[in-house]
């Protein structure tokens, strides 16, 4: 995106016709929170801030209410936090008549960063990632399933059978992307005027699945485009009779739905992963940061895989990885080393899903690349040949969101690089998850015991 002044930004704005504003903040689940605002109280808010219930870090995304957290409750009273506009995120909705848009932050009454709110994570990370000398870049790849659904159609069905925008199982196919051209048509024109450039988009496996390439940019805006793209794909589809949804598995038939991270350092214009003297072109560098996040993986799991939903789509044969694994432009692994030239040579983290809240996955991915440079980790295992759900040998990664977690609050190196506050707090919500889906008597439950014991 162009930088522009704030000067430039709110002359245009304040000379507009528009006499409202979206603004939004992004919550711990990635769930956009927002409002419409007079264009004179925005003009306001956009020097000093605004006040923001805090709620939006107090509750799941049912908006049901945490009950052991400390940075807000009934304890607390819900009172209002400062929110900080970034009006370097500027845009204009075009399936909503140009209406601007700006994404925005929760600060401490200092003015500093809250610790919990994620894209403040990522901010802090992408900081430490400069004061070592490093540009990250990110590219994020979502797959993610179409139905011919309304929410009030489903809803009425109680969720069950959604009907899939085209059947069978049909990736690359040119002859399915021919159906329903009109929203995909629409999607990728609307998304790409709303400042979100996708480099290429097509069928998947399975029923009304599809894939999204976002074009890399830095880090922060890479997180930034990646949790807009969600909610424009779902904002677009209501005006085409369409509904995504980006669970990491709705079936227990079909593969999951990934939310791939492509990601490099760089410095001076050049890719300091790639080295053509070393094996696989792999830079010393690269080779720490690798080490480092083979190391950290089963601490941040849960920021990669944030629901009870996100192990079912973690199982072995689905596409998904299940161990902590690398290899060379393999996808069974974990993780997958791409030798390219000395512009695309990168690693791409497969762990993730697609249910990730973007800026959490990159700030783990990010940070853990940056403890392996920082403690000088190195490589002991060498990649994987064949399929590495065949790696017995290999830790296995947690199977459920508890579990990843309890390990997330023990670790160390977790708190180190993410910090004690956020850890506290996210590992506290992603346990209330697990609680409130401990309570829930599912349809599996109901078909196996009511009759038989």
């Amino acid at each position: 995106m162009t930088v522009r002044s704030t000067e430039d930004i709110l002359n245009e704005l304040a000379a507009g016709d528009h006499k409202k504003v979206r603004v939004a903040i992004t919550d711990i689940d990635g769930v956009l929170r927002g409002k419409f605002m007079h264009l004179d109280k925005f003009l306001s808010a956009a020097r000093g801030g605004f006040g923001f219930c805090n709620v939006v870090f107090g509750w799941d995304m049912a908006d049901e209410c945490y009950d052991k957290i400390d940075y807000t409750g009934w304890h607390s009273g819900y009172p209002d936090a400062e929110a900080r506009l970034d009006l370097n995120t500027f845009r204009r909705v075009p399936w909503m008549d140009n209406v601007p848009f700006f994404l925005g932050d929760f600060v401490n009454p200092d003015g500093s960063g809250l610790d919990i709110c994620p894209r403040q994570v990522l901010k802090r990370v992408i900081a430490k990632a400069r004061d070592m000398g490093f540009e990250a870049m990110f590219g994020i790849e979502f797959e993610w399933f179409n139905f011919d659904e309304t929410p009030q159609s489903l809803a009425a069905k109680k969720f069950r059978d959604p009907e899939p925008i085209t059947p069978g199982m049909f990736g690359y196919s040119l002859l399915r992307s021919s159906l329903r051209h009109d929203f995909f048509s629409a999607l990728m024109d609307w998304t790409l005027d709303f400042d979100i450039p996708i480099e290429g988009l097509h069928t998947e496996t399975g029923p009304g699945v599809y894939e999204v390439a976002i074009a890399v940019t830095d880090a922060l805006e890479a997180a930034d485009r990646a949790v807009l793209f969600k909610t424009s794909a779902k904002e677009i589809g209501y005006r085409f009779g369409v509904m995504p949804t980006f669970m990491a598995r709705w079936n227990n038939e079909l593969p999951g739905c990934s939310g791939h991270m492509h990601q490099s350092l760089w410095a001076d214009g050049k890719n300091l992963f790639h080295d053509d003297g070393k094996e696989n072109r792999m830079s010393d560098l690269f080779r720490s940061y690798l080490a480092g996040q083979l190391a950290l993986l089963p601490d941040v799991l849960a920021c990669y895989a944030p629901t009870i939903n996100s192990y079912k789509r973690l199982v072995e044969g689905y596409w998904a990885p299940t161990r902590v694994t690398w290899a060379i432009d393999n996808r069974t692994a974990a993780l997958r080393v791409i030798p390219g030239s000395p512009k695309s040579t990168r690693l791409e983290t497969r762990v993730s899903g697609s249910d990730i809240n973007p800026y959490l996955s990159v700030a783990a991915a990010l940070a853990s690349g940056l403890y392996g440079i920082e403690h000088g980790l190195e490589l002991t295992d060498e990649p994987v040949v064949g399929n590495a759900y065949t790696r017995e040998d290999a830790v296995r990664l947690p199977g459920d969101l508890r579990t990843a977690a309890e390990a997330m609050s023990a670790s160390a190196p977790a708190r180190e690089i993410l910090g004690d506050a956020f850890v506290d707090h996210y590992t506290t919500s992603r346990i209330w998850e697990a609680r409130e889906f401990q309570k829930a008597v599912t349809d599996w439950e109901l078909q196996r015991y009511f009759e038989l014991v």
